[in-house]
């Protein structure tokens, strides 16, 4: 009898272990098949979290796309996927609003990405922040005084352009990019004509002729050039600095022989970007 008992329990002990080791297998094969699940970096999670973010990009909710973005660039960091988010990122700080946060999420790629195939679209976006327009290339201009415009912040985005252009002259953002280039040089050189148009009609002469003159040394090509050249005249005349009011006339003439302020001064020459 004790020896049956005995066997009994050995026998139960072997069951007991049995079932230890079965359970142990089974939770750890339990958990190994519940990884991908559950482990929030899984690939299945981030194109779930990518996907998501899509939608909310194509409906508008910016805010929500940026917190998904944001997640989806530190868990997927040195992956395409996460330079696609720091894209995605960009342009719903920019759509939201936050301007400064798209610039520097597409300064952070262009620094960590440098042979990125996305890059010529990165400078092509960062061109585009800075140009600020979401009207259209000539957006609501014609209603804006140029005195209200971030001339740093259309310079920035000339640079970006440009880099663009150079670099990546095959590129299918370059055509579009040299339009803008174009635009801006012209809408940087009105500027400096505008400055210069202020001074003289104050009779700061010296400050006319010196924004004048830097209007037409960086912007030689520009519409504004003409006006640029004729306040460098008058400036110089009301000096006494006939030797250089006569150049600029020169130049004026040889450039421009059928420019309306050589005939009417400044009162009758619509802007160059007064279009109607």
């Amino acid at each position: 009898m004790m020896w049956m008992r005995r066997q009994a329990a050995q026998t139960m002990r072997r069951l007991g272990l049995g079932t230890v080791v079965c359970a142990i297998l089974a939770a750890t094969l339990a958990g190994c098949s519940s990884t991908p699940k559950d482990d929030p970096n899984s690939q299945a999670n981030l194109d779930k979290l990518y996907a998501d973010a899509k939608d909310d990009l194509d409906s508008g909710g910016y805010d929500r796309a940026i917190k998904t973005l944001e997640r989806i660039e530190g868990r997927a960091a040195g992956t395409l996927m996460a330079q696609q988010a720091q894209l995605y990122l960009a342009w719903a700080n920019y759509r939201s609003g936050e301007r400064a946060q798209a610039l520097s999420t597409l300064d952070r790629f262009i620094k960590l990405n440098p042979s990125s195939p996305a890059m010529d679209y990165a400078l092509y976006m960062k061109g585009v922040v800075n140009f600020n327009d979401d009207l259209g290339l000539f957006g609501n201009i014609a209603n804006q005084s140029l005195a209200e415009r971030d001339q740093q912040a259309s310079r920035d985005a000339l640079l970006a352009f440009r880099q663009l252009i150079d670099q990546y002259p095959q590129s299918k953002y370059a055509a579009d990019a040299a339009l803008r280039v174009n635009y801006i040089i012209n809408t940087l050189a009105a500027y400096e004509v505008h400055v210069a148009r202020y001074y003289y009609t104050r009779g700061a002469y010296v400050a006319s002729a010196n924004r004048a003159q830097q209007a037409v040394q960086e912007f030689q090509h520009a519409p504004a050039a003409e006006e640029a050249l004729f306040l460098m005249m008058q400036s110089y005349a009301h000096l006494g600095l006939n030797t250089l009011s006569d150049d600029a006339a020169r130049v004026l003439k040889q450039n421009f022989p059928d420019s309306a302020y050589l005939r009417q001064g400044l009162g009758g020459e619509k802007a160059w970007w007064k279009l109607w």
